[in-house]
């Protein structure tokens, strides 16, 4: 089976039915993506593919079958942080950082299609990401600085 990850056509050799997470950290040493609740529910395991992003964990390979995948190391590009990426950096909005890819990769997404998102917006965009240290207003802030870099 062969998908593109970060731009780059990937051969894989699990089946079908493993998930993207276990192809992602197990077979393709791509750690960024977290599992977390194992139900797509926290939003640790999010990944971009083609422009919608989804739980990795509960997304089979046979889905993203030649499709493009986009994980939060694919975000970074010629060994420069993603402005979403930087802007969490910059104002220590991450705590423990087991949910943060998550939010990362969610958040990137949000800005390339909604790049004059508000507040509320990023709020919103963000519910599906459960941060359980309580950095929620940090990381909003961090997203909307961002939006003058995208």
């Amino acid at each position: 089976m062969v998908i593109t990850v970060n731009g780059a056509d990937v051969s894989l050799v699990s089946d079908g039915e493993t998930t993207l997470l276990t192809a992602l950290r197990d077979e393709l040493g791509l750690v960024g993506t977290r599992f977390g609740c194992g139900q797509g529910l926290c939003g640790a395991c999010f990944v971009d593919v083609e422009g919608t992003v989804m739980p990795s964990c509960q997304t089979p390979l046979w889905q993203v079958e030649g499709r493009a995948v986009t994980t939060v190391e694919g975000l970074s590009r010629d060994g420069e942080a993603h402005p979403v990426q930087q802007a969490i950096l910059d104002r220590q909005a991450a705590q423990c950082g087991f949910c943060i890819s998550g939010i990362v990769v969610r958040a990137a997404a949000l800005l390339r299609d909604e790049p004059d998102a508000d507040a509320d917006r990023v709020a919103e965009a963000l519910d599906r990401n459960l941060c359980r240290c309580g950095s929620q207003r940090r990381i909003v802030e961090a997203v909307l600085a961002a939006r003058e870099s995208v």
